[in-house]
């Protein structure tokens, strides 16, 4: 008897809870809605991150403002995200670092996948190769050749350890089977300053970040990591092309809500993300910062999060990557 009516104390509870739930989506959004970036104003992220919260704005009828949390490669504010309230009031502008890259590397005091409910993908934006203008190489082949005649004469720049930059050198190394010295920098920007410059000589940014110095000429590229070319550089050969497998580097970004988010909540802003990124508009203020629009389901991105974390940690452990 006593089970019946555990049991049946159990449904009622599962029951009160979809019904709380579905009301509070009735009314959601009723109040502004905050996005935390975990990184700096003015960025790269940041920059997409406004473009996604002025259009959920317009769309949902209530403000949609950007805070910002920079800080361990994204974990600080991911931390934060994941221990808000799960209302959809606070939700998280995530990436290829803080879903994929940060849980192979920190103690992290969140799950990326348990922690989280999925809202939907924003843009994807494929690594590329970069080199310094006086570098006497033009293609990835060439370069490759260089380092392989003269190993360890190169420098190459990263956003930081533990960085998707980072783990993309790495995983070039150990494609091509050559050598290269890392100089990790407090972020992009100063990495590709002083690759233009030529303290160091290459770097592998997302195409997000480095396209305004590719297309003015300051960076040569020598080669995009992904299987398709990029309709942004359509004139870039795939490392693929180049004979170099394995190095489909695709930096993602993302909307996540913390877990336990109702689902009726998610759905909604899924829908209201994916119009957003829908509107041409939009779509070209991304496509001129280097990325392209990516929309899909929570489930997708779900699956993703699972295979990333599982591909950089194979990678972290083959290079013997330790965090600081």
């Amino acid at each position: 008897m006593n089970n019946a009516k555990n049991t049946l104390l159990v449904i009622a509870l599962c029951i009160a809870t979809v019904f709380s739930g579905l009301a509070q989506a009735q009314t959601y959004p009723s109040k502004t809605i905050t996005l935390v970036v975990p990184t700096a104003p003015g960025g790269a992220n940041d920059a997409m991150a406004r473009i996604i919260g002025q259009g959920l704005s317009q769309k949902m009828g209530q403000a949609v403002i950007v805070e910002n949390k920079p800080g361990a490669n994204g974990a600080i504010a991911t931390e934060f995200v994941a221990h808000a309230a799960p209302d959809g009031y606070t939700i998280l502008f995530g990436y290829i670092a803080t879903h994929g890259i940060n849980p192979a590397l920190q103690k992290l005091k969140y799950d990326p996948v348990t922690d989280f409910e999925p809202i939907g993908m924003v843009a994807i934006s494929p690594t590329l190769l970069v080199a310094t203008d006086s570098l006497p190489v033009s293609n990835a082949k060439e370069l490759v050749a260089l380092l392989k005649a003269k190993p360890d004469s190169i420098s190459y720049a990263s956003a930081g350890k533990g960085t998707a930059p980072h783990l993309s050198a790495e995983l070039f190394k150990i494609n091509t089977g050559t050598q290269m010295l890392h100089v990790p920098y407090k972020g992009s920007a100063p990495a590709i300053v002083d690759t233009i410059g030529g303290t160091t000589q290459v770097m592998f940014p997302s195409l997000f970040s480095a396209y305004p110095q590719v297309v003015g000429g300051k960076l040569k590229a020598l080669g995009i990591a992904s299987d398709k070319r990029s309709k942004v550089l359509p004139n870039v050969p795939t490392l693929k092309e180049q004979g170099i497998p394995n190095m489909n580097v695709t930096q993602w970004y993302a909307l996540f809500a913390p877990a336990k988010t109702p689902s009726a909540i998610i759905t909604r802003l899924n829908k209201e993300l994916n119009l957003t990124l829908n509107e041409k508009s939009n779509e070209k203020k991304i496509e001129d910062q280097g990325a392209e629009v990516e929309t899909g389901t929570p489930e997708q991105l779900k699956d993703l999060v699972k295979k990333e974390v599982v591909r950089w940690k194979k990678v972290v452990d083959s290079a013997q990557i330790t965090a600081d």
